[in-house]
C-alpha cells in the first residue's frame, strides 16, 4: 500500500513540473503548408456565411450550445437574428464583449467564456459569424 502511495505522489509531482519556458526569439516559427492553387483551377473563396458557419461548428464552439431552430442551452439562431434585427443591435459589439445582450441575458454568464474566445477572433471572422447567424433568419 505505501509502495502505491509514494508512486502516485512521485507521479503527481512529476505531471505538474513547471516548463521552463523559451525565449520568443529563439522558438521556431509556425511552418504552413499551403498548396499553390494549380493553374488552370478554380480557388475556392469562402462566402462570409461560410466562414461563420465553420467557426461556428469549430473553433468558436458556439454549436454546442445554440441550435439553427431550438433554444439548447442558449437561443437559437433564429431567435437571436430576429431580436438582434428588431432591435437594430449589434452582434459583433456584442461579440467583442462591447455590448450588453439582448437575447436572454439571464443566460450571459453562460456565454462569457465564449466572448473571451471571441474577443480573440478577427473582424473578417466576426464578420462571418454575424453573417452565418442572420442566414438563419426566416
Amino acid at each position: 500500500m505505501k509502495r502505491v502511495l509514494i508512486i502516485a505522489i512521485a507521479f503527481l509531482a512529476f505531471s505538474c513540473k513547471k516548463q521552463e519556458a523559451v525565449p520568443a526569439e529563439k522558438q521556431a516559427e509556425p511552418t504552413t503548408t499551403e498548396a499553390a492553387p494549380s493553374e488552370g483551377m478554380p480557388v475556392e473563396v469562402q462566402t462570409p456565411e461560410q466562414l461563420g458557419e465553420s467557426i461556428f461548428k469549430g473553433k468558436g464552439t458556439c454549436v454546442s450550445c445554440h441550435k439553427t431552430d431550438s433554444k439548447l442551452i442558449g437561443p437559437s439562431l433564429q431567435d437571436i437574428a430576429k431580436m438582434y434585427k428588431e432591435k437594430n443591435g449589434n452582434i459583433i459589439t456584442f461579440l467583442k464583449g462591447e455590448s450588453k445582450p439582448i437575447v436572454d441575458p439571464a443566460q450571459y454568464a453562460l456565454m462569457q467564456p465564449n466572448i473571451v474566445l471571441t474577443k480573440t477572433m478577427t473582424d473578417e471572422e466576426l464578420k462571418g459569424l454575424e453573417a452565418y447567424v442572420y442566414s438563419n433568419l426566416k
